[in-house]
């Protein structure tokens, strides 16, 4: 391990990937495990928990780590497949740590633990060696004063503290992808999860929901006021938000739908009112819709905002006025390539394809799988009897309901055969 750094930092390490000796990526690092038993000697790190394609959590012991540089892990590649599942006496240093109260005695120093670093001792084991501590904000400074000590040095590092917050492990959570931040939220220990789950914001919040397991969503939900559960579900897209609301008792949902703001409630009551497994179960109310008479450069300028998926950036489905669906007379859709192609002042109505066929509400999940398939189309549109546009189903509409129940979750509570 002649390159690997004297000393890493665990916020650091999390999200690296994990690398066997031929150089081909296994997993990511998403967590340290470490037996802490005593704040006066270094806890030792008996591993990583990575994740491995597929969203399985696996367990590789530091022995079987070759390397860690700047960006990468490298493992000997003798990695057990099987399922990670946290001992009693083990301490996950992300999910457990961060944001513990702790203070220094001999300096007087008390705040809030940030970061923790590991290093090798002489006998080669990784111990936990120092800590970073932030103190809470003084005066008019933003942040407070933060302090890089020894392990033996600090107390409360051992102590269950109910009221440890989640400043430092919310700011982790923010830099992953939702995926990955609901992965990291499943994991954790009840009181760490409400812990997250309060100080996380809304908008971020409904991110991760939309990623995790439907027992966890429901779980997450039912622990919240009811103002906030509604505005969680505002945020989230309306396709998930009516998945969410149908696995709730039937009082709880006709509540959080009364709080929330009545065209959001009205989206969500709609798709509702469709069979699951159908296209207007699936779809989502809300695709780029243009007028005929806006220009090429306006759809172009709706198709670029970043919180749109590539599937719903793909098409324009442009319709006769009122815009929201269900919409004026569905006219036909614009492809994203079309317009690339066309002059930005051109009418969007000059780059129509009206020759698309379109899907029913009523139609079942098999038949949508072959007209996106036959059409090779990775969306489209859903009309009503009377030509109006109701919404758009997209491939990964699709997916989401035709992967087995669970899915989301399954790998990462398979073991491997």
């Amino acid at each position: 391990m002649s390159s690997t750094p004297a000393r890493v930092f665990v916020a650091r390490l999390v999200g690296l990937p994990i690398f066997d000796p031929q150089g081909d990526q296994v997993g990511k690092v998403r967590d340290l495990v470490a037996a802490v038993r005593s704040e006066v000697h270094q806890p030792r790190v008996l591993g990583l928990v990575a994740e491995v394609f597929g969203r399985r959590r696996i367990f590789v012991p530091m022995t079987r780590v070759t390397n860690i540089d700047s960006g990468h892990v490298y493992t000997t590649g003798l990695l057990n497949m099987r399922r990670f599942e946290q001992r009693p006496t083990e301490t996950l240093v992300m999910g457990q740590m961060l944001d513990r109260s702790v203070r220094v005695p001999h300096s007087g120093v008390a705040g809030t633990v940030y970061d923790v670093a590991m290093e090798q001792a002489r006998n080669r084991d990784w111990v936990l060696s120092r800590v970073a501590i932030q103190e809470p904000a003084k005066g008019l400074r933003r942040r407070g004063q933060t302090h890089v000590v020894e392990w033996r040095d600090v107390e409360g590092l051992t102590a269950r503290d109910e009221s440890q917050g989640a400043t430092h492990l919310i700011a982790a959570l923010n830099e992953m992808r939702p995926a990955d931040a609901a992965n990291m939220i499943h994991d954790l220990p009840l009181e760490r999860r409400s812990a997250v789950v309060a100080a996380l914001d809304d908008e971020r919040l409904a991110d991760v929901l939309e990623e995790l397991p439907e027992e966890d969503q429901v779980d997450i939900l039912e622990h919240l006021d009811n103002e906030r559960a509604a505005d969680i579900l505002e945020e989230m897209s309306p396709d998930d938000a009516a998945d969410l609301i149908a696995d709730l008792p039937p009082e709880t949902a006709e509540a959080l739908l009364e709080l929330m703001e009545p065209e959001e409630a009205e989206d969500v009551r709609r798709l509702m009112s469709y069979a699951e497994e159908t296209a207007g179960g699936m779809m989502t109310p809300e695709p780029v819709i243009l007028g005929p008479d806006a220009t090429i450069a306006d759809a172009l300028a709706h198709v670029r905002n970043p919180e749109l998926t590539p599937a719903l950036a793909a098409l324009v489905y442009v319709c006769r006025q009122p815009l929201e669906p269900p919409t004026g007379k569905f006219l036909g859709v614009a492809h994203i390539q079309r317009l690339l192609r066309e002059p930005p002042s051109t009418l969007v109505a000059g780059a129509l394809d009206d020759s698309m066929a379109s899907l029913r509400p009523q139609a079942t999940i098999d038949e949508v799988a072959a007209h996106l398939a036959t059409y090779n189309l990775v969306a489209a549109p859903v009309v009503d009897d009377t030509g109006h546009l109701l919404g758009a189903v997209t491939v990964d509409d699709l997916l989401d309901h035709m992967l087995p129940e669970g899915w989301r979750d399954q790998a990462v509570r398979q073991a491997s055969g």
